[in-house]
């Protein structure tokens, strides 16, 4: 197990999911047993093609059946700018014991363009864009699938699709990877 060193790790998505899945891991763990629950919320827009990567995450999430884990956000039903405080509010009255784990599309500067990062604390949605919306998440991941800039609405429309679509994957397996360890040592622990 690696200790947790830094705030924020930034990881190219070529490959990404095996080191984001350690890193997820040993966040889970640095929580100690204070959630029963896990929640995904995957925030972005199925219409813009730069913003859908936490639909595309909740989406291949939503087709496995991972124990004591929900998802909000998908392609059929995203979380966006238009009902992300009501999805707080519900995910806090269904899921009050739960850990929180943010998805969400970001911009960054060119040398990180392409990179996954992974955080403990909440995300800003919207931040890129300036959008003023509530913060989410006891850990982040985000995907830097864009430079910000003076056209930050225009760079996210012509993100390239492939980009977006290998970002999500490599979260999606680095995910399932975190989840099946975490899952199955405290499955150990109580045997």
């Amino acid at each position: 197990m690696s200790i947790l060193q830094e705030s924020t790790y930034y990881i190219h998505h070529k490959g990404a999911g095996s080191r984001l899945g350690n890193l997820l891991f040993d966040f889970l763990n640095s929580y100690e047993d204070t959630f029963r629950e896990l929640v995904f919320i995957c925030i972005g827009s199925d219409r813009i093609t730069g913003d859908s990567l936490g639909p595309l995450v909740g989406h291949s999430l939503s087709k496995f059946s991972l124990s004591s884990t929900y998802i909000y956000g998908t392609l059929s039903r995203p979380v966006h700018a238009l009902n992300l405080r009501e999805t707080i509010s519900e995910i806090d009255r269904i899921h009050p014991n739960s850990l929180i784990i943010a998805v969400d599309a970001s911009l960054g500067g060119r040398s990180h363009l392409g990179y996954l990062t992974i955080s403990k604390g909440a995300l800003e949605p919207g931040a890129g864009v300036r959008k003023k919306l509530p913060p989410i998440g006891d850990i982040s991941i985000t995907g830097i699938v864009s430079s910000s800039g003076a056209f930050d609405h225009f760079s996210l429309q012509t993100t390239r699709l492939s980009t977006v679509v290998s970002m999500a994957d490599a979260i999606v397996s680095g995910i399932l990877m975190a989840h099946s360890q975490y899952f199955s040592s405290k499955y150990l622990e109580y045997s």
